[in-house]
């Protein structure tokens, strides 16, 4: 017997095969550093990979080296050898990731990030500065309420974010929230932030974040939109001076109308001007030519501070009495906050190329609202106009919010007694100008182009969020619901008539479906002029099955068989063929292909030619 041959030799230690599954130390190599070129983003942030090394020199053999000719070759020793491994998460690596996400950019720190985490530090808190009095305000809580909310997302956020950009804080989606279940009563607005912030904790401690993917873009954008209306039109009373209007938006309007001759004069002027120097500065903002690293830095920080300037806008109680009165609000408080920070955090994780862990930033938005309700802070969540200010200010890593925080801090300690001054109006004007671009008109016009149906939930959550947002945003979620479950049980099915019928599943088969599928077959095989032969049910799109639709599909076999029909399935997958065999049905027939079961069926059919099959209207179960 000839000798089995032995597997080729591995590639030495120096070479790289190129082929999958091929072992080299260069893989385990520690990566090099980093550049941190000024301003760079990428770079700065510590998440570009490694530049890619040249190929290696050629060696003369896989296992020695070779003297002269004719001499004997010397032990090996390696002319390459890895270098350690550096405790990091590069891809390959072995060894674990840090839990606490600071620790992952912590140590590998640079002199370099330092100015660039400085200057964007400084420009978000004094861009958060106004926003929380405005915000606060909008949660009709006292003004130093907002700036209570303001800090603690900063410090926790440095320790547990995974996303260099974004910053915590109150926003004003969140005070919108606020203003409509804590009642206008901070120690509501105080027990309802420590409230959710127990929920995100839990639900990022069992990994739930997924669940937020079940909130589409339709009722995103109908919640947002009818958001900036709705807060918009609630700060036209400080424009123009008014008093006791009601809260409900419908009466608002009609109040705010039948009232507008008590506008007070001096109100109405400084409101007014104060919105159109936001426009101007957020129109110059536009136009300024971005400041290239190489320009001075006095040229730069002017640059920054039109950019910021444009930019702001920008007796005792039963806690069980106190948790009746929030009710709905407990869900939807936490959620629309993890709705918001995780769709930031990811379009700027996107956008500046990083990657971010929702799991984690639940953990870190659940330890923000919890200490900061011992602070006396209501419910934050990620700002979209701060983040976007800590981006556009070249941030390298999540230490600029110990900047942010510590400003925000002195605010506390030395500016709060005149907190007092601030009109009304002026506030007024920076959160209309801060949630007026929330409003996209042009979703209606891109959903009636690409996908109708949508408009439905996009239409139901905009139109009920003007009476009541929680009402919005449930109503939203549930037809977005309704939709997806009626995908599942009307699955697109397209049928052939021919010697043999051949029924094409284009889903998953799951129990709302089996009825429907089992009509549509014996309609079409029973009711024929001519009926058929056979039947074959493609399932080559069927990847997942359940206990119900086997059930289904056994009594769809006996009911064929009784009328003498064979049904028989082609293009099974692994783990449906697995679960129907297991389920041992009486009279099963698979085959590997329509083809396959086609030639093997002509024999039952008399041994003649099977007629071309005739593609007839389809069942896509899908409205348009």
């Amino acid at each position: 017997m000839a000798p089995v041959p032995t597997a080729a030799p591995a590639a030495g230690l120096g070479g790289s095969s190129g082929r999958p599954g091929s072992s080299s130390p260069r893989s385990h190599e520690a990566p090099r550093p980093l550049r941190s070129g000024a301003g760079g983003a990428a770079g700065c942030a510590g998440l570009a990979p490694a530049a890619p090394r040249g190929p290696a020199p050629p060696r003369s053999g896989p296992g020695t080296d070779r003297g002269p000719a004719g001499s004997r070759s010397a032990p090996l020793r390696p002319r390459y050898r890895p270098r350690p491994r550096e405790l990091s998460a590069m891809p390959g690596s072995r060894c674990p990731r840090p839990a606490l996400p600071v620790l992952r950019w912590l140590p590998r720190y640079s002199r370099a990030w330092l100015p660039l985490d400085l200057l964007a530090g400084l420009a978000v808190g004094l861009t958060a500065v106004p926003q929380a009095l405005a915000y606060a305000e909008l949660a009709g809580l006292p003004l130093q309420y907002g700036l209570y909310s303001s800090f603690m997302g900063c410090f926790v956020y440095c320790l547990l974010g995974t996303a260099k950009d974004v910053t915590l804080g109150p926003t004003a989606i969140m005070s919108l929230l606020v203003s409509s279940y804590a009642f206008h009563q901070p120690v509501y607005a105080v027990l309802l932030a420590f409230l959710s912030g127990c929920i995100q904790l839990a639900m990022g401690l069992l990994r739930l974040g997924f669940l937020l993917d079940f909130i589409s873009c339709p009722v995103i954008k109908g919640f947002t939109s009818a958001a900036s209306i709705t807060i918009s039109f609630n700060q036209v009373k400080n424009i123009l001076g008014l008093q006791a209007i009601p809260r409900q938006f419908f009466l608002q309007v009609y109040e705010t109308l039948r009232r507008i001759g008590e506008t007070r004069a001096g109100d109405a002027v400084l409101g007014l001007s104060c919105l159109a120097a936001l426009a101007g500065l957020r129109a110059m903002k536009s136009h300024l030519p971005q400041a290239a690293p190489t320009e001075p830095l006095a040229v730069r920080i002017s640059y920054l501070i039109v950019w910021i300037s444009a930019t702001a806008p920008n007796g005792t109680v039963p806690f069980q009495s106190m948790v009746q009165d929030m009710g709905v609000g407990l869900a939807v408080v936490p959620l629309m906050g993890l709705l918001e920070t995780v769709a930031i955090a990811k379009a700027f994780a996107s956008q500046n190329g990083y990657r971010i862990d929702p799991n984690q930033e639940l953990l870190a938005l659940g330890v923000a609202n919890v200490l900061g309700s011992f602070v006396s802070s209501y419910p934050v969540t990620g700002s979209f106009g701060r983040t976007a200010v800590n981006a556009q200010s070249g941030v390298c890593t999540p230490a600029g919010g110990l900047v942010t925080g510590a400003l925000v801090l002195l605010s506390l300690a030395y500016l709060t007694s005149l907190f007092y001054y601030i009109p009304k109006a002026a506030l007024a004007a920076v959160i209309i100008s801060a949630v007026v671009p929330m409003f996209d008109a042009g979703i209606f016009r891109t959903l009636w182009r690409v996908k109708r149906l949508d408009l439905v939930p996009l239409c139901v959550t905009f139109l009920l969020c003007f009476w009541e947002v929680q009402y919005g945003i449930v109503a939203g979620v549930l037809v977005s619901g309704l939709l997806l479950l009626y995908s599942v049980a009307r699955p697109p099915i397209k049928v052939s008539e021919g010697s043999v019928l051949l029924v094409q599943l284009g889903s998953s088969l799951h129990f709302p479906a089996v009825e429907h599928l089992r009509d549509m077959v014996c309609s079409r095989a029973l009711a024929a002029a001519s009926p058929p032969g056979s039947v074959v049910l493609d399932c080559s799109h069927v990847s997942s099955i359940d206990y119900t639709a086997v059930l289904g599909l056994a009594e769809l076999l006996q009911e064929l068989h009784r009328h003498g029909l064979s049904l028989a399935f082609c293009g099974l997958q692994d783990p449906v063929l697995q679960v129907l065999l297991s389920a041992d049905l009486e009279g099963f027939q698979h085959f590997p292909s329509w083809e396959e079961a086609e030639r093997c069926r002509a024999p039952e059919l008399g041994g003649s030619r099977a007629e071309p099959l005739t593609s007839t209207a389809e069942s896509t179960g899908l409205i348009q």
